[in-house]
């Protein structure tokens, strides 16, 4: 878990729920910003995910059972006036479930980079591939293997020595049922957005300017539908909490700020 306070009384309590092959380390550019904004952030792995362990057995990373992990973490920080809950990604659905399955646990929901339904229709092709690689291959066989479709010019081929040394070792601690039940929700997640728009909670739909897994103009969509306030991160792509975090987090705290003075 990583955890950042502000000096005085926290203005809320904020949960951050990472994406497909993420963890709580996507958030730290966000953490920062956030408490010296006001709130207690708290970033956490998913089950299964980097250095939270989990069972070898594909059931036990249903979306149900994650979103049931959301709602417990969310009561164990005892937020007064609810949770802010916020997923990135993968975590953006199971987000929206959590919050479906209880609304009354969370103050509001922020889906960053996530939309209505399944990935797009390339991404779902790429995922299933992956799904099909870690069905036969080991995690490092199959990392390897993630390294050639990526040519050079390519962003991820660009990643300092670093933080591409920390990404392996992430990938070789995510058990690889939980990436290969999670990749199956990602390929085929409903359009549950009426559901959630009938949640009487506070919307805020953030996305960069262009997303290769969900295209914007359907985030902005999906954000209409919901009669959310929406947030676009100018120079940002599919992670604006880590290609543009203080951006990012002006935004958030700004929603979230703007709750309390309701």
């Amino acid at each position: 878990m990583h955890e950042a306070r502000p000096d005085g009384t926290p203005a809320g309590v904020v949960l951050l729920v990472p994406g497909f092959t993420g963890s709580k380390e996507d958030f730290i550019g966000l953490l920062a910003p956030l408490a010296a904004a006001g709130f207690r952030v708290v970033a956490v792995d998913g089950r299964g995910q980097h250095e939270t362990g989990g069972p070898r057995t594909e059931s036990a990373y249903e979306q149900a059972e994650l979103a049931r992990d959301v709602l417990a973490q969310a009561q164990a920080l005892e937020a007064p006036c609810g949770v802010h809950l916020l997923g990135h990604s993968l975590g953006g659905l199971v987000s929206r479930a959590a919050v479906l399955e209880d609304p009354a646990a969370f103050g509001s929901l922020t889906v960053l980079s996530s939309g209505p339904a399944a990935i797009d229709a390339a991404q779902q092709v790429r995922v299933q591939m992956l799904i099909d690689a870690l069905g036969s291959m080991g995690m490092e066989k199959v990392w390897q293997a993630m390294q050639l479709l990526d040519p050079p010019e390519a962003p991820e081929a660009q990643t300092p020595a670093e933080i591409g040394a920390f990404l392996h070792r992430r990938w070789l601690n995510t058990v690889p049922e939980q990436l290969i039940s999670t990749g199956r929700q990602m390929i085929e997640e409903p359009d549950r957005v009426d559901e959630l728009a009938g949640v009487p909670l506070p919307k805020h739909i953030v996305s960069g300017a262009v997303d290769y897994a969900w295209p914007v103009p359907l985030i902005d969509k999906m954000a209409a539908r919901l009669s959310a306030h929406r947030t676009v991160i100018d120079g940002a792509e599919h992670s604006p909490n880590a290609q543009r975090p203080a951006q990012t987090a002006a935004a958030l705290a700004g929603f979230w700020s703007a709750l309390s003075e309701v």
